[in-house]
């Protein structure tokens, strides 16, 4: 494959179900070459990297050197050392989330690409959905936040609970939403088709009084992604499939008065938000790129490793209490709790 001058060289590590999206992103960016995609399975890397006019490599080290930009896409547990070896040569790196299975990873992680200049970036791709990216321009001290996150099970991801699967997409954008450190945690937790947990439920308090209610489910036939937020102006509801936003606001109360009883009635109206609407992976993936250029011309790159680690640490902290069966415990406060970016 000829590489173009001044152009982008990606590559993808782990050619199965996500990975394959991150070759066809790569592949359709005017200005990147996918130069390689890397399997242990060299025939299903073969088979991804045909289809691209790519190479295929069974061993990640092969793409030190050749590549700017990668995307690894393997299973959580390979997370750190595939990542750590491309950051310490200065590739930037898209991880899959959840970014490693420990906090102490994911630190070492940013701590690597921090020391060699390389950005790194992990898979919240919600992050990257515009409906989400309007709606934190509109909530304002939400009373209530309801989360449903429910569809089938996929026997591809089983060795991960439903809490890193699923979940974790939704304890971000909440963490983000709330500006305020979370106090009070419940969770509940139950497998259905694996041995890990498939469906689960948490409540988190905050300090603001804030109550999030987060349901994850891989165990429900119907595919459900939304999001739903009680403020004192208006109720709002997201839909992360549709890219949609509809704000209910209360328009007027009237009450009328007979002989026999007293009828109230209470009007309201629906706006429909304007989402620009786009593929959030290729949206995230230009940002990883974006990162990397600007690094390489010497600016200052914020990582977002504040709100990853977070993120990770609520989820972990959930995982915990659903396998020890503890049903509800306040948050220490010496995780990273209480920072958020804007």
């Amino acid at each position: 494959m000829a590489v173009g001058a001044g152009r982008v060289r990606a590559a993808v590590v782990g050619a199965g179900h996500m990975g394959q999206y991150h070759a066809r992103v790569y592949a359709e960016l005017w200005d990147v070459d996918l130069v390689g995609v890397v399997d242990i399975d060299l025939g299903r890397a073969r088979t991804i990297a045909a289809q691209y006019d790519s190479e295929a490599f069974d061993d990640h080290r092969a793409l030190i050197g050749r590549v700017d930009v990668v995307s690894v896409s393997v299973p959580t547990e390979q997370h750190f050392h595939v990542a750590a070896d491309l950051l310490r040569a200065g590739v930037s790196v898209l991880v899959e989330k959840p970014i490693t299975p420990t906090l102490d990873e994911a630190r070492e992680l940013y701590a690597i690409a921090r020391a060699s200049g390389a950005a790194l970036e992990v898979g919240h791709v919600e992050r990257f959905n515009g409906a989400v990216q309007e709606l934190r321009k509109i909530v304002d001290r939400p009373i209530l936040i309801e989360s449903r996150r429910l569809g089938p099970f996929v026997p591809r991801v089983q060795k991960d609970t439903v809490v890193m699967d699923l979940m974790i997409h939704d304890i971000d954008i909440v963490l983000a939403l709330v500006d305020a450190a979370p106090r009070r945690l419940a969770a509940f937790g139950a497998t259905v088709h694996s041995e890990a947990t498939d469906v689960a439920t948490v409540q988190i308090a905050f300090d603001s009084g804030t109550i999030a209610l987060i349901t994850a489910s891989r165990a429900t036939e119907e595919k459900i992604r939304t999001l739903a937020i009680t403020q004192p102006d208006a109720y709002i509801v997201l839909d992360y499939t549709d890219q949609d936003i509809q704000i209910h606001r209360r328009a007027a109360q009237e009450y009328t008065l007979n002989r026999e009883s007293i009828r109230y009635r209470q009007a309201s109206f629906v706006e429909h938000l304007f989402v620009h609407r786009d593929n959030p992976l290729k949206l995230e993936i230009q940002h990883l790129i974006r990162s990397m250029q600007r690094l390489r011309a010497g600016e200052r790159v914020e990582l977002a490793e504040a709100d990853d680690l977070r993120s990770l640490a609520m989820a972990l902290s959930i995982e915990r209490m659903i396998r020890d069966g503890v049903a509800e415990e306040t948050l220490p406060p010496d995780l990273p709790w209480s920072r958020r970016s804007d």
